[in-house]
């Protein structure tokens, strides 16, 4: 049973243990490990010196090798917590064994909870001793790096005002919902495209992503090349590397804004499935969940609509869950405040795909559309219960025949489907929804959650 009693503060210990072993900055006190998997502990040595680490019970040990690495796994571990971990003649204290997640991607992601809407109410009350948080310090690294900066910190009111705000939402919720220990581990960085996120290997190894580094060659010799987070595999080598060796539950995405350009909209689909491939491939733990966020509406340019195009198509990969936010964002502001709904959704396809609870975690996703006469009829997964939000007519909705001329529709739902008309158009042959950077759109299911934008023409 997790012990509920608010944890001792001590300095942290990593990288300045006694004798020669050395921890990485994730393996330290307040940290938190993955329940009910096995997990890795490593570090460094003097070569052939004897590592012993016991926690919970177990008792496990090893010998740095002849580059004085070691590595050792204990056994799944029940949620817990707080506890000691001991390492040689060193404790690491406070250490709790829960739920693990990462967070990534750009600037909405790293958009601190100070900032977010209801901002000093939320930080008040955000006083959750057995929810921990690591904020990974920007950096950028032509090869892998071993080692991030970075400290474990008890979520307080004193501690979570820099904190992602989306992610914060998305952990407490899962607290709880749980019931168990959480950890959460930020790793972002504002304005940076998915390139960037993703190893050279993976970029070099798919003909299909060479643009990214002719693109780059190009770039590099511009006035602006100061911008090395831009650079293809930087922020991986920085800011995911490091983690790769430590086991977590899954990860949660959003990004894309720097990608929804007519040279890379479209390319994002095939790069974005790339790069979690990549991530799954290096962690090494199969296909772990990876839940994104849909951009929002915003006043942008025309190449929003199909960015969040290539995201949907990202579904098609196991474990992956996206938060649809196109009635939550700011025409004017990119970076909308209402962080609360976007964590919330995220937490919703976890709470489903990943923990098994019996709830609608997806607004409606477009799954086929037929001609009926003069009619078109649209049919949706995630569809109980459509209806249009607030009530009144639904909205969003256009289509055309055969030349491609778009019209706005009437539109109405008939079960689980949406009938659409227009007296402009006799033989409707395609439709979209949501079809613009920042639409006027309102069909939702009976969880309140957003159909997400889609096409049927290409």
């Amino acid at each position: 049973m997790v012990n509920a009693a608010k944890p001792l503060i001590v300095l942290s210990l990593a990288g300045a243990l006694h004798g020669a072993v050395k921890l990485p900055a994730l393996i330290s006190d307040h940290m938190v490990l993955q329940a009910g998997v096995p997990v890795r502990i490593w570090g460094s040595a003097d070569p052939g010196e004897d590592v012993r680490v016991s926690f919970q019970g177990q008792n496990v040990s090893a010998n740095a090798s002849e580059r004085g690495k070691w590595a050792v796994w204990l056994k799944p571990l029940a949620a817990a917590g707080p506890l000691e971990l001991n390492i040689n003649a060193t404790t690491i204290h406070d250490v709790l064994a829960g739920e693990v997640w990462l967070g990534s991607g750009q600037s909405n992601m790293e958009f601190a909870l100070a900032n977010a809407n209801n901002h000093d109410e939320e930080i008040a009350h955000a006083d959750y001793p057995l929810m921990h948080i690591f904020r990974v310090k920007r950096a950028v690294a032509e090869q892998p790096a071993e080692d991030v900066e970075g400290t474990w910190q008890v979520c307080s009111p004193q501690t979570i005002g820099r904190f992602s705000a989306v992610e914060y939402f998305f952990g407490r919720e899962l607290h709880q919902s749980l019931h168990v220990p959480i950890g959460l581990i930020e790793s972002d960085w504002g304005g940076t495209p998915a390139e960037a996120w993703t190893s050279r290997a993976t970029l070099e190894s798919d003909p299909g992503l060479k643009y990214v580094f002719e693109e780059w060659e190009r770039t590099k010799s511009s006035p602006d090349a100061s911008r090395y987070p831009h650079t293809p595999a930087a922020l991986y080598n920085g800011m995911i590397a490091p983690l790769t060796p430590y086991t977590i539950r899954g990860v949660i995405w959003y990004q894309g804004e720097s990608n929804a350009s007519e040279v890379h909209a479209f390319r994002y689909r095939r790069l974005f499935a790339a790069m979690i491939d990549d991530w799954r491939s290096h962690w090494g733990e199969g296909d772990f969940p990876f839940l994104f966020v849909q951009l929002a509406n915003f006043k942008s340019n025309d190449w929003w609509p199909v960015l969040r195009e290539s995201q949907t198509a990202t579904l098609r990969l196991r474990n992956t869950g996206m938060a649809v936010a196109i009635d939550i964002g700011e025409s004017r502001d990119i970076h909308p405040k209402n962080k609360q709904d976007v964590g919330h959704r995220l937490a919703l396809a976890a709470r489903h795909i990943v923990y098994g609870e019996p709830l609608e975690y997806s607004g409606p996703i477009y799954r086929q559309a037929t001609t009926e006469g003069n009619q078109m009829r649209v049919w949706l997964d995630h569809a109980t219960g459509l209806q249009a939000k607030g009530g009144g007519a639904l909205t969003g909705f256009t289509i055309a025949a055969a030349d491609g001329n778009f019209v706005p529709a009437d539109a109405h739902i008939d079960g689980n489907t949406v009938v659409l008309s227009s007296p402009q158009v006799s033989t409707p042959t395609s439709v979209r929804y949501a079809w613009a950077d920042d639409p006027v759109c309102n069909l939702t299911n009976q969880a309140g959650l957003p159909a997400s934008p889609f096409r049927t023409d290409r």
